[in-house]
């Protein structure tokens, strides 16, 4: 029997107590908890697709993602057994024009790269299930004569690991394989930005660092469009039939070369994106990569979680804490920004993509190259990248919707008053005025820049997007005003409740309806994959009538965002330390009211006391108090605001604990 010391022991009862002392979560009872995506039944028309690349007899290579053919047979086995039907892209466009529905259970198994393991080990496996299967070759691999070896990716592997456009014209020839293109060549990384960074080719607007400058629109467009004729053409010369689906290489999307793709005949796009395709948008159908060589147990795990959505923890970076003069000094906060994320083991960062080092919230410089304003450093690519591929996290672009230091010429919001002439509220952000249609076209350029020469996962849209009580009088929306059916004065539209409300209501939308636009701007050049979120004052979610001093609304936001972002910071609102708990009870009640809105709500906590006086950062413990007390509360998905890494506060050690999305935390 081992022995304890008697110290110890009392410890240890110590440690049993306090813990026993911490106030107990509110127990829900069972039937009203959320259904686990495991236990739901599998939903109506949605699509399971399933991304292989090579197949091996013996040892699975992870070079090539390889899974065992042993696996292969016992994975397809399985599925069989439990209710899949393998369909095809016949199936699928044919479902989405309105013809014959698709099985209770369909699978989309896709086979990336063009490996001869399909031909000699996929395709009679196929041939005994009498499952269609697409196949997506590159077309320079396949290009490579027998005696050379292909260059994958800047690395030499053997020229008979790949299938010969011959073998293509003989799986064709099955009926079961639709051959897909992954691209003639551009599966490779290419630098992209001023420091090095390699990215996917086919989703990237190159850097070219002899003649300092990035592809412009028509070189990029050039560039795909001869990308895309090569393979289609080589892709029907061997099967007899032009491709209709697109593969994106590593997975990832771009809007301008999907644009051109669809040009080009093709009629379905594969990602890799996580969960189930309904296929009612064909652009960015979302495939399971099946990597490591996982075993039946492990797929049916992961098929069975497929829907499940993944926590969102959130840690929202100035990028002004990472630009350093000294580009040196800037990489080594860069390092010490990129191990700070990793080791908190979150999911999400919101970066800053503007320049704001005198903190009064007016952009005067960017962080990426753009046509309006200085570029304070090339940066924001480097950085999102950077945290993605070490860090392991998605990055939000965090981006102003109005408070750009734009030409003086152009028209800001004004305040209305009853005794002076309308001018700025300096009180508040120095806005432009989004009613005028200038404004909006140099802002949607901006969008439009950061989406060309950057990699981001979304978009969150900054908190000067609002408009009070008594704004926005400038001329041109007053005359928008009028347009709506409103009347064109200040006076008259705060004469009465009614028209108070109608004017509030319109101004809510019309702030909605330019971000969307914005949304628009991004996604037609980064892809349909990119989310959005938008950060909301906590007013208008505790009491409803503040949106009129907003502009805001919950359930405008819940509708017309993939994130509503509220800023659940009690100090920030003249909240007392004591009662910060019940204010943030009352903020996540009022929005768990919505069905489903805390699944697409990231509550975000206040790491800095800004009030005068203050200006230090919050207490580490406290702040994990708050996020304990949120996920009492049935939240899910949250994180804070900001992250000071130079100093370690928020203290990692202590909020670790409770913000990591991982399963087991180190304390």
């Amino acid at each position: 029997m081992a022995y304890f010391p008697r110290w110890l022991l009392l410890g240890l009862s110590a440690l049993l107590l306090a813990a026993c002392a911490v106030e107990a979560p509110p127990f829900t009872p069972p039937l009203e908890r959320p259904r686990a995506a495991a236990e739901s039944p599998w939903p109506q028309g949605r699509v399971l697709a399933l991304a292989y690349h090579d197949v091996e007899d013996g040892e699975a290579d992870q070079r090539f993602m390889s899974v065992r053919t042993a696996n292969l047979i016992e994975q397809l086995a399985w599925l069989k057994a439990s209710g899949f039907q393998a369909v095809s892209v016949d199936q699928l466009l044919a479902a989405r024009q309105g013809g014959p529905a698709l099985p209770d259970k369909p699978l989309l198994l896709s086979f990336d790269d063009g490996y001869v393991s399909f031909y000699e080990r996929v395709l009679p496996i196929l041939r005994a299930y009498q499952w269609p299967a697409v196949l997506a070759p590159v077309g320079v691999w396949l290009d490579t004569p027998a005696d050379q070896p292909v260059d994958f990716g800047g690395a030499p592997v053997a020229r008979e690991r790949f299938l010969s456009w011959q073998q293509i014209g003989e799986i064709a020839a099955s009926g079961l394989v639709e051959i897909a293109a992954h691209t003639d060549a551009l599966h490779y990384g290419a630098q992209a930005n001023p420091q090095g960074n390699l990215q996917p080719a086919a989703a990237t607007r190159l850097y070219d660092p002899a003649r300092r400058r990035y592809e412009s629109d028509a070189e990029h467009d050039a560039r795909i469009a001869r990308d895309v004729e090569r393979i289609s053409a080589k892709i029907q010369a061997a099967s007899g039939r032009a491709p209709r689906v697109w593969v994106w290489p590593y997975g990832e999307a771009s809007g301008s070369a999907l644009r051109i793709v669809g040009d080009n005949g093709y009629e379905l796009a594969l990602t890799l994106e996580n969960g189930l395709g309904d296929f009612a948008n064909l652009q960015q159908g979302p495939r399971m990569l099946l990597s490591g060589d996982p075993d039946t147990s492990n797929l049916a795990l992961a098929v069975s979680r497929v829907e499940e959505q993944k926590l969102m923890r959130v840690a929202h970076v100035d990028l002004d804490y990472v630009y350093d003069p000294d580009p040196q000094q800037m990489d080594a906060n860069l390092g010490k920004l990129v191990q700070r994320i990793a080791d908190l083991r979150i999911s999400t960062v919101f970066l800053q993509a503007y320049a704001d080092p005198e903190g009064d919230g007016l952009v005067k410089s960017l962080y990426f190259p753009n046509r309006h304003l200085p570029v304070r450093a090339d940066l924001f690519n480097r950085v999102a990248w950077q945290l993605r591929t070490r860090a392991k996290v998605e990055v939000f672009a965090w981006m102003p919707v109005l408070s750009f230091d734009l030409d003086p010429a152009l028209p800001r919001v004004l305040r209305w008053s009853a005794d002076a002439a309308p001018q700025v509220d300096e009180a508040q952000y120095r806005r432009l005025s989004p009613f005028d249609p200038e404004v909006r076209r140099q802002i949607g350029e901006i969008y439009e820049d950061l989406a060309r020469h950057a990699n981001f996962a979304g978009v969150l849209y900054h908190d000067d997007a609002l408009l009070s009580d008594f704004e926005d009088a400038s001329p041109a929306a007053l005359a928008a005003y009028r347009a709506a059916g409103l009347p064109g004065e200040i006076a008259r539209l705060r004469a009465d409740e009614d028209s108070l409300q109608r004017w509030t209501r319109f101004k809510s939308r019309y702030l909605i309806d330019f971000t969307t636009e914005l949304t628009a701007k991004v996604r037609a050049i980064r892809g349909p994959q990119v989310k959005t979120a938008r950060n909301l004052y906590a007013q208008p979610v505790i009491n409803p009538y503040s949106e009129t001093w907003f502009a805001q609304n919950l359930d405008d936001f819940l509708a017309s965002y993939d994130w509503t972002a509220p800023m659940a910071m009690p100090l920030m609102e003249g909240v007392e330390a004591q009662q910060a708990n019940a204010w943030l009870d009352q903020l996540v009640q009022q929005i768990a009211r919505r069905p489903g809105a805390l699944q697409r709500t990231v509550f975000e906590l206040q790491a800095r006391d800004w009030r005068s006086g203050s200006q230090g950062p919050i207490d580490s413990q406290l702040l994990a108090q708050w996020m304990r007390r949120l996920q009492w509360q049935g939240v899910r998905h949250f994180g804070y605001y900001p992250d000071d890494f130079h100093s370690d506060q928020p203290r990692l050690q202590t909020i670790r604990p409770a913000l990591s999305n991982a399963w087991y935390p180190l304390p």
